[in-house]
């Protein structure tokens, strides 16, 4: 006997729905970013979206979407940060698979930016911190990431493509560590990163059973 672990018909058109909810959001937090609206407008907009919010939240669950299987067998995350395409925190970001590791094609929004024109430092850091976890993974250690060093190296900007990279470079017992970039188009290096990713004890036993 196996388990059906990905959703029913109905909760995937519900789950779609989320998702381009979820987008519309992010266009909105560029909006409030980038808006010049005079006072009464603001104003006549906020009274909008918490009568919003309070629709919403008459079917509120107590914690963000849990990670499972979509009907063809890919995991996911939707509620995740960096991935969840239902999370309007996130990108969300696509990663690919590459004979080397793990690679994502970029593009920051205005809602990230640190110094002027550029985007935060933790932004890039944390994007970088899921891509070597992505490159650690796939390589059949996942882990939970133990330090994480950056450097920064040009700033990164928002509303230009940019390209994510890592891939894993040595492991040792239940360690393993993975390097990565952001880079521009041309190859030109904006922030490198390395990791080093600890495979809990509890995943190594539960492997072994």
């Amino acid at each position: 006997m196996t388990m059906d672990l990905a959703p029913g018909h109905d909760e995937e058109t519900r789950l779609a729905a989320l998702a381009v909810l979820a987008q519309q959001v992010r266009e909105l937090m560029d909006a409030v970013v980038l808006t010049e609206a005079d006072e009464d407008e603001v104003t006549s907009v906020t009274a909008q979206l918490v009568a919003l919010t309070e629709r919403l939240n008459d079917a509120r669950r107590e914690r963000p979407l849990m990670p499972d299987f979509a009907p063809d067998g890919a995991f996911r995350h939707l509620g995740n940060a960096v991935t969840g395409a239902c999370n309007p925190h996130a990108l969300p970001l696509v990663i690919e698979h590459t004979p080397e590791g793990s690679q994502a094609d970029l593009e920051f929004r205005p809602t990230h930016e640190g110094p002027p024109n550029s985007v935060h430092g933790g932004v890039s850091a944390m994007i970088l911190d899921h891509l070597l976890g992505h490159a650690v993974a796939t390589s059949g250690r996942a882990g939970m990431t133990g330090t994480l060093t950056i450097r920064y190296r040009q700033p990164v900007p928002y509303g230009r493509p940019v390209v994510g990279t890592a891939a894993t470079t040595r492991a040792e017992g239940r360690k393993t560590w993975a390097d990565g970039t952001i880079s521009l188009p041309d190859g030109t290096p904006l922030v490198e990163a390395t990791g080093l990713f600890i495979t809990p004890s509890l995943w190594v036993e539960a492997a072994s059973d």
